[in-house]
């Protein structure tokens, strides 16, 4: 079987590109789209309670990004440095993309500011390295003070405010991206979800920078995706059980959430499966503490059957990257595409700080 990369590909203007997030949050624009007929509704975010109903559950995830670009110096030689932190693997050691990397082999100490400094011990996936940190204090506290977001390449302008670059429910200190499909909530959006009857649940995925890589092989179903760490909690399996029990639906805000449900309910099937005992508004009795916690390198792309979701809440994606691929296979790959064409003509904004996109059937 053959799916070539160049069947989701589309024409976007650069200026379409956004460079700074919107102000405020829920004030960017909103594409509906009937997943069953394929109707377009073109709308703002702070509207998004018009396109669900009570009894829904919206799935989010809480991961929160840290500053994880630093600048230091060669220890002996002064050479300027750059890393970009990838996945702790423990109290001081992480994967890092560094640069030069030619200049960084194993042996190599690298000074950054507070006293803070790193030893590289072995190259590893893709060039990167392994490295040791060593500094006194709390890590994050430091990263706080001394780092700076590690915004996607094709945002140019500095971001002025961090805090913009997460979500404002996020708790689970990890990503080195954005879940960025979060970002236009804001607090007037989650009260008028409550007043709805919309519910709310969290899971927890550590977003890599493996979600900004191309696909390089022509056959997409050659591609093999990047590994990222996951869970979910007790009470959010026990909140979807009850939404589908009652004959709510799922949806998904973001592709990572959506990966997640999908990776979980792919690992345990019976997580999500509603019985009688979830029907009806008793007290839930879960608690936030993970019932399955695991890494995951899930691909969805077109022909995949969803096993979860019902609705996906999303931005404007790259082309011929796997994030486009995962809508397409939500919302089949040609309506999609037509999508993405409305949404250049109409000048939407493209990309982690563009505007969202909500697919879902129409009760």
């Amino acid at each position: 079987m053959t799916m070539l990369k160049s069947d989701f590909n589309y024409e976007l203007p650069e200026e379409l590109i956004a460079q700074t997030p919107a102000e405020p949050r829920d004030s960017s624009r909103l594409m509906a789209i009937d997943r069953a007929t394929g109707e377009i509704t073109h709308d703002h975010f702070y509207n998004i309670c018009n396109y669900l109903e009570p009894g829904d559950l919206l799935v989010m995830n809480d991961s929160k990004v840290f500053p994880a670009r630093i600048y230091g110096t060669k220890r002996g030689t002064g050479v300027p440095v750059e890393f970009l932190l990838l996945k702790r693997l423990s109290l001081t050691e992480w994967e890092t993309l560094v640069r030069p990397g030619r200049r960084l082999k194993p042996g190599a100490v690298v000074d950054f500011p507070e006293g803070l400094s790193a030893e590289v011990l072995d190259t590893v996936n893709d060039g990167n390295r392994l490295v040791k940190f060593t500094f006194e204090g709390d890590f994050f506290d430091i990263l706080d003070r001394i780092g700076q977001m590690p915004l996607p390449p094709y945002i140019t302008e500095k971001l002025q405010d961090k805090d913009r670059y997460n979500t404002i429910y996020c708790r689970e200190t990890g990503s080195a991206a954005a879940p960025t499909a979060g970002l236009h909530f804001t607090d007037n959006v989650f009260r008028s979800l409550a007043e709805k009857g919309v519910d709310t649940a969290y899971v927890t995925l550590h977003v890599g920078l493996g979600t900004f890589r191309p696909v390089k092989e022509d056959n997409i179903l050659d591609h093999k995706m990047h590994v990222e760490h996951y869970s979910v909690p007790e009470i959010t399996a026990q909140k979807i059980r009850r939404c589908k029990a009652n004959g709510g639906r799922v949806i998904s805000v973001g592709t990572t959430s959506c990966r997640t449900l999908e990776s979980a309910a792919g690992v345990q099937p019976e997580l999500f499966a509603p019985t009688g005992a979830d029907k009806g508004n008793s007290p839930l009795t879960g608690s936030d503490s993970p019932i399955l916690t695991q890494d995951t390198g899930i691909f969805i792309y077109p022909g995949y059957e969803f096993k979860v979701i019902d609705g996906l809440i999303t931005n404007f994606h790259l082309p011929e990257s796997t994030l486009i691929m995962l809508v397409s296979a939500f919302l089949g790959r040609e309506r999609t595409l037509h999508a993405y064409e409305v949404a250049v003509k109409e000048r939407y904004r493209f990309f982690s700080f563009g505007d969202a996109m909500y697919i879902g059937r129409r009760k």
